[in-house]
């Protein structure tokens, strides 16, 4: 045997030997992604507890404190007026709260400090309010009922120790994914889907959906509802309060138009549910709450953010386009719907002024006016299904580019419908 063959020998049996200790370790090591389930008491909210027995996403959920603006410049976690950017917003929401007061959001962490400082709330403001912002709203449902969200706001704020966080979404025996906002749980129902017997998969995006999606409180009781009943789009929703349902009329009387107004309330569930990934099966987790890693272990992020700023993570595994390309289609998506949603609420605008002319000429048919008010109504509750979502257009952007035209053509009709029953053309 030469000198050769024995080196060839002695070099297969150390690559021998740390194949069969590679296999040995992945046959009996505990993988580094295994996390042992901590049995977490019935009720506990804090979620500081949590976290000494699941650090890694305690330290990502922390993360949801951090204010920073959006990459493409829509959106974002600093605590800025939407109105800086759309001024329009002023004259669209005059006579309500929204007027007053209608800052970004920023993260979960901060939901129950920022309820609290709103310019909307006042002494009369109800605890439905909470419903969204907190999981004590779980421990209220078991209590009160619904009677918690007729209660006065401050009393149940001052039960409300903890923002949006573990308990919200997870079971503290078995940490399974869960949803506790029984509004949600019955708008489910309504279409025939049991949230317990929901598949993981769907569990990753009804976790989300419980707040993310559009709702108005039952006159009377102050329960929250949502408006589903005919369908998740928005003619489907729209055609649902066309019939006062529960006795719902709106949710408050523009003082210039008199016309009859709705507010729509952050519709994400609904517009991602209709678009590209909702209907190829990906999940809101997937997107915002992505696998990630440290030291070897895979976990799923809790810092609830963009996917821009965590494209590697988010988007990679799907797209092969790099993350470059990435940014640039969603900025070029978000860009096209805001030129639009900013036109629409400016003609939206107009159709009110011209609304208000109009039923000051003496004389004015009363039926046109009427017919005005109700496109003007139509018109701005499209505009705002987009303008109250947080995705500016990307979760769905045909539907998106779609409705706002819709509230486009709908504005110039009202304005035309006002200038019809003037008898004059104001506008």
């Amino acid at each position: 045997m030469n000198k050769l063959q024995k080196s060839l020998i002695a070099l297969l049996a150390v690559c021998l030997l740390f194949f069969g200790f590679v296999v040995v370790r992945i046959g009996v090591a505990k993988p580094a992604s295994a996390v042992k389930v901590a049995a977490i008491p019935a009720g506990e909210m804090d979620p500081a507890v949590w976290g000494q027995y699941y650090p890694l996403q305690y330290a990502s959920y922390q993360k949801t404190a951090e204010g920073a603006p959006s990459p493409t410049g829509y959106g974002g976690s600093v605590l800025v007026q939407k109105s800086q950017m759309q001024p329009e917003m002023l004259t669209l929401f005059k006579g309500m709260p929204f007027s007053k007061d209608y800052a970004e959001d920023r993260g979960h962490i901060h939901a129950m400090e920022d309820l609290r400082e709103t310019k909307r709330i006042g002494p009369a403001s109800k605890g439905a309010c909470i419903t969204c912002k907190t999981p004590y709203v779980e421990q209220a449902y078991k209590e009160h009922g619904w009677d918690y969200a007729n209660k006065p706001l401050t009393e149940m704020m001052d039960k409300s120790k903890f923002s949006v966080a573990c308990s919200t979404c997870h079971d503290p025996a078995t940490m399974n994914l869960r949803v506790i906002n029984p509004a949600f749980i019955e708008a489910q129902a309504a279409r025939g889907i049991d949230v317990t017997k929901a598949s993981r998969e769907d569990m990753r995006s009804f976790v989300c959906a419980q707040c993310h999606s559009e709702y108005y409180f039952e006159p009377g009781t102050t329960k929250v509802v949502f408006p589903w009943d005919k369908g998740l789009k928005p003619a489907d929703m729209y055609a649902y309060y066309s019939e006062t349902p529960r006795g719902f009329v709106q949710d408050w009387q523009h003082p210039d138009s008199q016309a009859a107004m709705l507010k729509a309330q952050h519709p994400d569930y609904e517009l991602f549910s209709n678009g590209n990934h909702g209907t190829a099966g990906v999940s809101c987790a997937d997107c915002h709450m992505p696998y990630t890693r440290k030291d070897g272990q895979k976990y799923t992020s809790h810092w609830v953010t963009s996917p821009l700023k965590t494209l590697d993570d988010s988007c990679t595994p799907c797209h092969n386009q790099g993350t470059a390309w990435l940014q640039e289609r969603v900025k070029t998506i978000q860009d096209q719907t805001f030129e639009l949603q900013h036109m629409a609420g400016q003609n939206i605008v107009k159709a009110h002024q011209a609304i208000q002319a109009a039923a000051a000429q003496p004389g004015a048919d009363q039926a046109g006016l009427a017919k005005a008010r109700e496109l003007v109504r139509k018109a701005q509750f499209y505009w705002d299904l987009l303008a109250a979502e947080n995705s500016m257009g990307f979760h769905n952007p045909s539907q998106a580019l779609n409705t706002l035209g819709q509230a486009n053509e709908l504005a110039h009709q009202a304005i035309e419908a006002a200038n019809t029953a003037a008898g004059i053309k104001m506008f």
